[in-house]
């Protein structure tokens, strides 16, 4: 059996939705100090608060890149209450599977949307529930904000 799902290979091999946006409404970067992971997610929303573009930067593994991909690939054109829904076990689903010492990966991916999106509630100075984004300043190994 295969360490990786074919999705995962295609993910890493054809990553989805690479690079930078310039003018980013929202901008959300973590990493994890364990294994050297680091992604930085851009977010653009049209005048609805749907994803209108999504971009990222990752410096790590496969499963880090597939996990990225993925997520952009997941949240692209949804509304930003869906955007807030997206959860790690989610995107390991989408990608059929990581192996167990691989799901700090999809991890970092829903944290670093999530603080994108908290980066774009304090620029346009949207109030929230500081607890939506708890786990952001909680996580032990997570070491960028």
């Amino acid at each position: 059996m295969a360490l990786y799902s074919e999705k995962v290979m295609d993910h890493f091999l054809h990553p989805r939705n690479v690079g930078v946006i310039a003018d980013a409404d929202g901008v959300g970067e973590v990493g994890n100090a364990k294994c050297g992971d680091i992604m930085k997610i851009y977010l653009k929303f049209d005048e609805n608060q749907n994803v209108q573009d999504v971009k990222f930067e990752t410096f790590g593994c496969g499963s880090a890149i597939a996990s990225s991909s993925m997520a952009t690939e997941m949240i692209m054109g949804k509304p930003l209450s869906q955007v807030l829904e997206l959860t790690n076990k989610a995107v390991t689903e989408a990608l059929d599977g990581l192996p167990a010492h691989k799901l700090h990966c999809s991890v970092l991916a829903e944290e670093a949307i999530k603080a994108a999106v908290k980066d774009y509630y304090d620029k346009n100075g949207i109030e929230y529930d500081p607890a939506m984004f708890a786990q952001l300043e909680d996580c032990e190994n997570c070491d960028i904000h």
